[in-house]
């Protein structure tokens, strides 16, 4: 089980964590420009994770009956494209960045990206002894290659029938702690099988369901000796909370079956850099800036799923792929009675 959630735990910290880079800088030059640089910068990553997470909530249409219940163990990923790994950078929005060559408004790694060749900026800062000084820095790259192109997610499910066609759902990653990071996640489910109210639903060749889902994460990184700042309880903190809706539908053979469905996923990310940092302006002076700012990011996306499932006694295993903002895919391995 905890091999599992670490993949969900890689995925939010590697890119939370690549925020880091350089802020030193940026912060001396101002923390409106350092907060909008981190926005754009992490906003695909996060994007990414909440359509990754919002995978295999379910692999049938038809709800399990009064007493059944499914325990899965799931996989799934986001599938990164290179519009993804980039965001356009334009210094007239930037109080005080200038791009080192080229025009003022340029394509740039986002943290699923990286910088090839490498970009330079130039910043621009007070000094209360030198008056106006200039410095520059290269751009951070993020996690991202020609070779990295899914951002994965896992977790652990459980789905058990109440009766009357309803069906309740709970997922969850077990809290997961070390020096640095610490993760949980859950997440809670309903699915309506609507044929199961119709009359003589038992010779319908398909069933026909709605769900609601919702899920969260709570994650955080302790960044006081990877920042490069000087400082105290340095930590980036991630709170992504998302609803998903979808209508499903499914065949209702005996061994092998197919489903897919129309949905629609909403939510919100928001990523906090808290503690305090000793920011050195020049050569002799230093600021000590206390929780410098806070972005966020947002979903609002259709998504279309196919999938299939086979069914052998306890033992069943499904796949499906998403079409979305994010495109994904998810394999299952479920055990359960119904």
């Amino acid at each position: 089980m905890k091999k599992f959630a670490l993949i969900t735990l890689f995925s939010l910290v590697a890119f939370l964590s690549k925020a880091q880079n350089d802020f030193d800088v940026l912060l001396a030059a101002g923390v409106d420009d350092a907060q909008r640089f981190a926005n754009d910068y992490l906003a695909p990553g996060t994007n990414g994770l909440m359509h990754s997470m919002n995978a295999n909530w379910f692999n049938s249409a038809n709800a399990k009956p009064l007493g059944g219940f499914e325990i899965s163990i799931i996989a799934s990923a986001a599938m990164i494209n290179d519009e993804q790994k980039m965001f356009t950078l334009n210094t007239a929005d930037y109080n005080n960045v200038q791009f080192v060559q080229g025009p003022s408004s340029q394509m740039v790694s986002s943290v699923l990206g990286e910088n090839d060749p490498a970009i330079f900026v130039e910043v621009e800062y007070d000094d209360p002894i030198f008056g106006t000084q200039t410095t520059q820095f290269e751009l951070p790259d993020g996690i991202g290659s020609k070779s990295y192109n899914l951002l994965p997610t896992a977790f652990i499910q459980g789905a058990v029938g109440i009766g009357s066609g309803i069906e309740l759902k709970a997922r969850f990653v077990p809290e997961i702690k070390t020096n640095e990071v610490s993760l949980s996640m859950y997440g809670a489910g309903l699915q309506l099988e609507f044929t199961q109210w119709l009359p003589a639903d038992k010779i319908w060749p398909v069933a026909i369901s709605g769900l609601v889902a919702y899920n969260h994460i709570n994650g955080s990184y302790d960044v006081t000796e990877s920042s490069g700042i000087e400082g105290d309880n340095q930590r980036l903190e991630n709170n992504t909370n998302t609803w998903l809706f979808q209508l499903v539908a499914s065949t209702k053979l005996p061994i092998i079956n197919f489903y897919g469905g129309l949905g629609y996923i909403t939510g919100k990310s928001e990523s906090d850099l808290l503690g305090n940092y000793r920011v050195t302006d020049g050569i002799l002076t230093t600021e000590t800036i206390t929780d410098p700012f806070s972005v966020s990011s947002e979903v609002s996306a259709l998504r279309g799923t196919i999938g299939t499932k086979l069914k052998l006694g306890f033992f069943r295993f499904n796949a499906e792929y998403h079409l979305s903002e994010f495109n994904a895919f998810s394999l299952g391995v479920n055990f359960g009675f119904r």
